[in-house]
């Protein structure tokens, strides 16, 4: 397991690319055939991904069996070919863009690939006060809103899964956002979210590239971000991104609440 600690406010604006990239981004963050999983200090997030061999299973190790039970809850969302999550003795079918939702509580967890493809479970686990029950969301469960403008560039569906009026939780928040045809802004104007700490996975990319702007609005900063990359983005910083060509990306937040129009936009005049 992995950790990531970030630095204080201010001290990110003397950071170099090198010093940036290493505490906001996780770039090596799947790798066929392993499980791989990070800590991090935004609202003790953890963050992990599986990618079990076309017909093989990966436990969790025990290392890891914090993730899915006693005081944690857990997200998976399944970003690769359709696949099966085993918790205790139960079966999930977890298709691509699908969504299960792991309680405290729970017993051993081992992810599945089918016979004929390679899944790629991305995980977000977060403390959790009380366990809810384990919760399976197909596409067709999500709660589903577009929003944005295509004049500038910024159109995008919005799928919500785990939310105040989708899968209860105790406080994570998390579902997926793919950009419309000729968009390229996941959201503008940037914002910040003073109450809950984010992580922005990128995926679909194929060979195109995405800008993720972070930091304060008087001091901005950047990360160039590419294929099944995830950005850590703690309450005090600001974020949005723009890519080179249509992209898809898993947000995730754990904080004070689950409300996920609860954020605070950045007053453009005031970028830097």
């Amino acid at each position: 397991m992995g950790t990531r600690f970030y630095a204080p406010t201010r001290e990110i604006d003397r950071l170099a690319t090198p010093e940036l990239r290493e505490q906001f981004l996780l770039d090596d963050l799947f790798v066929a055939g392993e499980m791989r999983l990070f800590q991090t200090a935004l609202d003790r997030l953890c963050v992990g991904s599986v990618m079990p061999p076309p017909g093989g299973t990966i436990p969790a190790s025990s290392k890891s069996t914090a993730l899915f039970c006693g005081q944690r809850e857990t997200g998976v969302i399944n970003i690769g070919d359709p696949g099966e999550i085993l918790v205790g003795d139960k079966s999930y079918p977890v298709g691509r863009l699908e969504c299960l939702y792991i309680g405290g509580g729970n017993g051993e967890v081992s992810f599945r690939s089918n016979l004929h493809g390679q899944s790629a479970f991305y995980l977000l686990s977060c403390p959790a006060h009380r366990d809810y029950p384990i919760r399976l969301a197909k596409l067709q469960d999500a709660l589903i809103s577009e929003i944005g403008d295509p004049l500038k560039s910024s159109r995008r569906k919005i799928h919500r899964y785990i939310h105040e009026d989708g899968i209860r939780s105790c406080q994570l928040v998390m579902g997926f956002t793919e950009l419309q045809p000729g968009s390229v802004w996941n959201t503008w104007p940037p914002h910040t979210h003073l109450r809950r700490s984010e992580v922005y996975l990128y995926f679909d990319l194929g060979s195109e590239t995405v800008m993720h702007f972070l930091g304060q609005e008087d001091c901005t900063r950047h990360l160039v971000v590419r294929d099944r990359q995830a950005v850590l983005s703690p309450p005090w910083s600001m974020h949005c991104g723009v890519g080179t060509g249509r992209y898809c990306f898993v947000w995730g937040m754990a904080g004070e609440n689950r409300t996920f129009e609860d954020m605070d936009p950045i007053n453009l005049e005031n970028l830097r």
